[in-house]
């Protein structure tokens, strides 16, 4: 079936798929609060989740299974431009090639597949079939990226200037000891599981976006909890061909957790704390038009400068936390041909590099 653009005057009709925390919490708010967007069916067979579904969001549809959701679109029961696939990784693939050939626009969550082999055949077919298709890397929208971003590409911003960026370290850490939630704790790497896959997709497409392609990967890769299937505790060096070194930590069994980012220049440094708020505020209840919604507190500021010189360490304002900026993007593209907010070739580049530090690892291991 040929992808029909959805017209400017009407919102875009949405399915998610999944209704976990992916969809429930990062997804359907989003949808929900943006007039360019209907969010028009939810798909789980878990009956809890579809009563929270019904009570969260009463004018949707709520359903089983995707099965059900093409064969109503193909049958011409259910009208669609959007699918949003928010399920285990296992199903990115089958999912998103069922989607691009009912003619749907796609968005995939990450990891977009659980291989770059896989990657590439839905790429390829979205490109074949014209159908627009993106991945949810929502975290190019935390506050604390979208100020590094502009603090490495403004030498003014703040009271300094970084000068050449030699090392990036950013972390991703939690404290879980009683394991993963159940299909991330059974999960194999196959299977797309373990956290490279999860929080490293994110630390790996970031270094990526400032910092560039990558010539050389170094990694230790461990397995902590006795329930996790694959690791959940990982460092990876990455020396990119621009000059920098990014070191990358992800961890569920942090007690105690180092910086979120420590960025070290030639001529100064920026250090931030604590992860962004929006996750946890939308776990909590909130909602992507409430005041105040991916502002950070004062207490949370990353600061620039070098220690011992005069003026000290600087906070530096940040700019305002925005998920909700992935789905403007989107509709601008969806009706008016704008550039998709993640194109998906960089979701293949950083399956690659998963694939790479892997592989690196295990010749390390067997050395």
């Amino acid at each position: 079936m040929n992808y029909t653009p959805p017209p400017a005057e009407a919102p875009i009709r949405t399915a998610v798929l999944g209704f976990g925390l992916s969809g429930r919490v990062f997804h359907a708010p989003f949808l929900a609060a943006d007039d360019s967007f209907e969010l028009s069916v939810i798909v789980t067979g878990d009956a809890g989740r579809q009563a929270e579904a019904r009570r969260l969001h009463p004018g949707a549809r709520v359903v089983d299974s995707a099965g059900q959701v093409f064969a109503a679109v193909a049958e011409g029961s259910l009208d669609l431009d959007l699918v949003v696939i928010g399920t285990p990784p296992a199903t990115h693939r089958d999912l998103a090639v069922r989607a691009i050939e009912a003619g749907l626009a796609v968005v995939v969550d990450k990891p977009f597949a659980v291989s770059s082999t896989e990657g590439e055949e839905v790429v390829a077919l979205a490109a074949e079939r014209g159908v627009p298709l993106t991945v949810f890397q929502n975290r190019r929208w935390d506050a604390d990226f979208l100020t590094l971003q502009a603090i490495i590409g403004d030498s003014e911003l703040g009271d300094g200037s970084l000068g050449d960026v030699f090392r990036f370290e950013s972390r991703f850490e939690w404290f879980k000891p009683e394991g993963a939630r159940s299909w991330k704790a059974e999960a194999t790497t196959a299977e797309g599981g373990g956290i490279l896959f999860d929080l490293g997709t994110h630390l790996l497409d970031q270094a990526l976006r400032l910092f560039g392609p990558v010539d050389r990967v170094t990694a230790e890769l461990a397995t902590r909890h006795p329930r996790s299937s694959a690791e959940d505790d990982a460092f990876v060096a990455l020396q990119h061909r621009s000059g920098v070194t990014s070191h990358l930590w992800m961890n569920s069994l942090a007690a105690q957790k180092g910086a979120r980012f420590h960025v070290l220049g030639r001529e100064s440094a920026y250090t931030k704390w604590g992860l962004d708020g929006q996750e946890a505020a939308l776990k909590g209840g909130a909602l992507p038009t409430d005041e105040g919604f991916g502002v950070e507190p004062r207490e949370a500021w990353g600061v620039l400068g070098v220690d011992g010189q005069q003026g000290g360490l600087v906070p530096v304002e940040p700019a305002r936390g925005d998920y909700g900026g992935f789905y403007r993007q989107l509709a601008a593209a969806l009706v008016s041909g704008e550039p998709l907010p993640v194109d998906p070739r960089d979701a293949l580049d950083v399956l690659r590099l998963i694939e790479e530090i892997r592989r690196s690892e295990e010749l390390q291991r067997t050395a």
